[in-house]
């Protein structure tokens, strides 16, 4: 697997998991005090383009990784728990890695 496939899984994890902490906050102005109503509305719409893209980009790796179904789910639904995409990303990133093989490994000669 190419480390580019785990660097936009995790660019795109990171931005929807800040976009849905913006978002929450939005939520809290809207509704707590009753302003924000076009912020929250075009935060939210950025959010759902950011989620779609971060759900490909999710199922790319998680295809790319073999993840079993359970897994895979987990790691597409946690871009919608506020605060859930920093964690699992964490883990995502320590299974990973040892699954990239760079195309720039020098073998020695005997």
């Amino acid at each position: 697997m190419k480390r580019s496939v785990l660097t936009r899984y995790r660019v795109m994890a990171y931005v929807t998991a800040i976009m849905l902490l913006v978002l929450c906050t939005c939520m809290v102005f809207k509704y707590g005090f009753d302003k924000g109503e076009g912020l929250t509305l075009v935060v939210s719409q950025v959010h759902g383009v950011l989620y779609i893209i971060y759900l490909i980009f999710a199922f790319d790796l998680g295809s790319k990784a073999k993840w079993p179904f359970g897994k895979l789910l987990w790691v597409l639904v946690s871009g919608t728990i506020p605060t859930a995409a920093f964690f699992v990303e964490r883990g995502v990133v320590r299974e990973v890695e040892p699954l990239i093989t760079d195309g720039s490994a020098v073998t020695a000669k005997a």
